[in-house]
């Protein structure tokens, strides 16, 4: 087949032309098929379906989003409420303003319980924070090492938050082991005190 044979082509003879000639034709009208039915229904269609897939995943997306905040919400009840109860634990170790009085005796009676004779305890000044009060002890005792030792198990076992700092362990001037230290109590403030204190806090949030 050459282009004699394309130009001299008659459409109405189509049927006796060779196998070849039937073959091109038939692809530049399929190809012209395809093209116009492309640009006049295929593309609004693809368009559509694009669309669709388009908004299929989105929906997808969401939904499997608010499934695992479905399945996680289980989850972040139980965390609430775990820190909830320790929380709710941490306050019952905390003392009010009326019990303090007692935490001191406690403390006291567990040093000489010991055998240690307190030669210093001398509460100091409270330092309020977010929802408690600090309030740092000083104290100084004389007695045998393991004494010591015994103490401060003895004082961590209170059944309020009772901890122990900066410790000066030695020998005095008569040979006798002395240890100094700082002990902290912690209370709850009551609602009074929260009170005062978030209006200071207000307070110095207006002055900045």
């Amino acid at each position: 087949m050459n282009f004699n044979d394309l130009n001299n082509l008659n459409l109405k003879d189509l049927a006796n032309a060779p196998m070849s000639i039937k073959t091109i034709v038939l692809a530049v009208a399929l190809a012209v098929i395809v093209f116009f039915g492309y640009w006049f229904l295929w593309s609004g269609q693809l368009d559509s379906v694009n669309a669709a897939q388009q908004e299929e995943m989105t929906l997808r997306d969401s939904f499997m989003n608010k499934k695992r905040q479905a399945v996680n919400l289980d989850i972040y009840k139980q965390q609430l409420n775990d820190i909830d109860h320790s929380f709710g634990a941490l306050l019952k170790q905390l003392p009010n303003k009326s019990q303090m009085d007692a935490l001191l005796s406690d403390i006291n009676q567990a040093g000489l319980g010991r055998g240690l004779q307190f030669e210093l305890f001398r509460p100091g000044t409270e330092t309020p924070k977010d929802f408690y009060a600090e309030l740092p002890i000083s104290i100084r005792v004389t007695g045998a090492y393991h004494d010591f030792g015994a103490f401060a198990s003895d004082i961590s076992q209170l059944s309020r938050i009772v901890t122990l700092h900066d410790l000066d362990i030695g020998p005095d001037k008569d040979g006798n082991l002395y240890m100094n230290a700082t002990i902290k109590t912690y209370r709850y403030l009551d609602e009074d005190e929260l009170a005062a204190q978030n209006k200071s806090n207000k307070k110095g949030d207006v002055k900045k």
